[in-house]
């Protein structure tokens, strides 16, 4: 696996972290925010490039493994939103507009899936806003 792959992995697994402290907001991940992000990946993160993983797969895949680890740790949200911020500031570079605009458009997709987004969600929504426009 070249550099740019692993780093491109790191991407997707990081993204599976953000968008389960968006599912985790409220202490609670739901089946719909599950088939959200399922949707999601399907629909706009396999085609973004062509990165495979370690397995040959599309390394978009990274984003559900991820997410289904997490979901099954029960780890605490905040932390995982932590190390996505961590890993935007260091590798700005992978980020570009059309990327972070699908970024915010998953993570609303899943903040509003159950019921609509909660108080948690819109905070961490609006949080994540602030930080996908810094340049």
């Amino acid at each position: 696996m070249s550099y740019q792959e692993n780093i491109q992995n790191k991407m997707y697994q990081n993204l599976g972290k953000l968008f389960y402290a968006v599912a985790m907001a409220d202490k609670n991940v739901r089946p719909r925010e599950v088939s959200a992000l399922q949707e999601a990946v399907r629909e706009q993160w396999l085609d973004v490039d062509d990165a495979e993983d370690e397995f040959g797969s599309d390394a978009a895949y990274q984003i559900e493994i991820v997410f289904d680890w997490l979901q099954n740790e029960e780890s605490d949200g905040d932390t995982y939103f932590k190390e996505f911020k961590y890993f935007f500031k260091e590798h700005r570079s992978l980020f570009t507009k059309k990327i972070r605009e699908q970024i915010y458009k998953t993570a609303r997709a899943i903040a509003i899936s159950f019921a609509g987004a909660n108080k948690s969600e819109l905070v961490l929504l609006s949080k994540l806003k602030m930080l996908l426009k810094q340049e």
